[in-house]
């Protein structure tokens, strides 16, 4: 099994270039088997999730093909509704995102069969609203035996929907649905995410027509075929918020570059009040720090808000700031599980309900690790890179989920880290990292 190794206490330095945004290209990739004509996708990250999303598309009878490691061409012509409208295979429980193959193969053919997704075990996150949406589009969906989900539509109605909370996959999905519908829906309480306005600015390419995206009204005319398209997904927010975290944990000075500084703003925020510097250029941001950090509070909200998936790379940069701080996760419930990993390595967090009340340590140290979910193994990254010693990082499958080439460019700042997969390997790495 393989394992990342980390020897901490280095300040990374340098620069680093951020991938395209994961959570936008899952729904991109799948909005692109909407339409017979071919899709050119390039800036799609080189992780594990979406590899797994593409291989399951190929085998429901679309065309792949790999034009280098970040351009992808899609065509959907041969998809055929006696094998490739259902979807079940080895791949796709995997990742949570194969729920977008609902909306697009039920807007496009009006039936989809679909394996309920895995991905990271963070607590309930049920497609209620996804199938709420659908079934207001005109549809009839149902849970079948082997916990798949069918829907199927003589025709698809365009309506008025009203989302009880803020639901991104939910928004994404009711958006693939409608753009193939017949008249006008409108969705209220829409997410405003970055990705979601990236996902409806592909299908505008490919012929819908989609206004309000990036707003919580999001108003969808149907149109009766899309065409091909040729696109470029936005950098990964997330990715470089990661790096933003560890260039404060570790005192360090890196400039990511490929990045839209306004995705970033929330993080930006609270890494100034902790006592960051963080400079903003066009496309790039630079992140310092060199003395005492200070306490803040955190709260996770939608977007403008700071984001969920940055909680726990925030609260482990907070962990060595001196003072007490509290971090409130208001999106996903057991998304706390990582403090107890904090806690091999001398943090002090004590959780409460859906906050983590965090007395700020001098310094971690090494230890050996087990990652519960995507963004827990990165914050774990962070704190082994500002530990002292050496750390064991295990279930690192989670965190190739979503980072590219990550222990790559750990590296290329300065950082110790590596990926072994033996108690030799690991013995090896111990003696070189001095």
């Amino acid at each position: 099994m393989e394992q990342y190794a980390i020897r901490g206490g280095n300040p990374l330095e340098g620069e680093v270039v951020i991938a395209g945004a994961k959570n936008a290209a899952l729904g991109i990739l799948a909005a692109a088997i909407m339409t017979d004509e071919e899709c050119v996708i390039e800036n799609v990250p080189f992780v594990s999730d979406t590899r797994t999303l593409l291989k399951a598309i190929e085998n429901i009878g679309a065309t792949v093909r790999y034009i280098d490691r970040h351009t992808v061409s899609i065509c959907g012509r041969g998809i055929a509704s006696d094998h490739g409208l259902s979807v079940d295979d080895e791949y796709i429980r995997k990742i949570r995102a194969s729920y977008y193959l609902i909306g697009a193969l039920l807007g496009k053919y009006k039936y989809a069969n679909v394996a309920l997704p895995g991905g990271c075990d963070i607590g309930s996150r049920p497609i209620d609203l996804h199938i709420k949406g659908f079934e207001t589009l005109g549809a009839t969906v149902d849970i079948v035996s082997g916990g798949k989900v069918m829907a199927e539509a003589e025709q698809l109605v365009g309506s008025h929907i009203y989302m009880d909370t803020v639901s991104v996959g939910a928004t994404i999905n009711i958006m693939l649905a409608a753009v193939l519908a017949e008249g006008k829906t409108t969705i209220e309480n829409a997410a405003k995410e970055p990705h979601i306005v990236d996902v409806a600015n592909f299908l505008n390419t490919m012929g819908a027509n989609i206004k309000g995206a990036g707003t919580d009204v999001i108003r969808v005319r149907g149109v009766s075929r899309l065409h091909g398209a040729e696109y470029s997904i936005i950098p990964d927010q997330i990715e470089a918020g990661t790096f933003m975290a560890m260039a404060v944990a570790t005192r360090g000075n890196i400039l990511i570059k490929n990045v839209i500084p306004k995705h970033l703003e929330a993080i930006s925020s609270k890494l100034v009040e902790m006592g960051a510097r963080v400079i903003e250029y066009d496309d790039s941001v630079r992140v310092m720090a060199d003395g005492a950090l200070r306490p803040t509070q955190v709260k996770t909200l939608p977007y403008p808000g700071f984001p969920t998936d940055m909680q726990a790379q925030i609260a482990t940069v907070l962990c060595l700031a001196e003072g007490t701080s509290v971090v409130t996760e208001s999106i996903f419930e057991n998304r706390f599980r990582y403090v107890n990993e904090l806690a091999r390595m001398g943090a002090k967090v004590r959780v409460e309900g859906n906050s983590a009340i965090i007395t700020g340590v001098r310094q971690f140290t090494g230890a050996t690790l087990t990652a519960s979910d995507l963004r827990a193994g990165a914050a774990l990254v962070i704190a082994a890179l500002a530990a002292e010693g050496v750390s064991v990082v295990d279930d690192i499958r989670y965190v190739k989920r979503g980072y590219e080439d990550f222990d790559e460019k750990v590296r290329r700042l300065g950082g110790q880290m590596e990926v072994v997969d033996s108690e030799r390997s690991l013995q090896k790495f111990k003696l070189r990292a001095v």
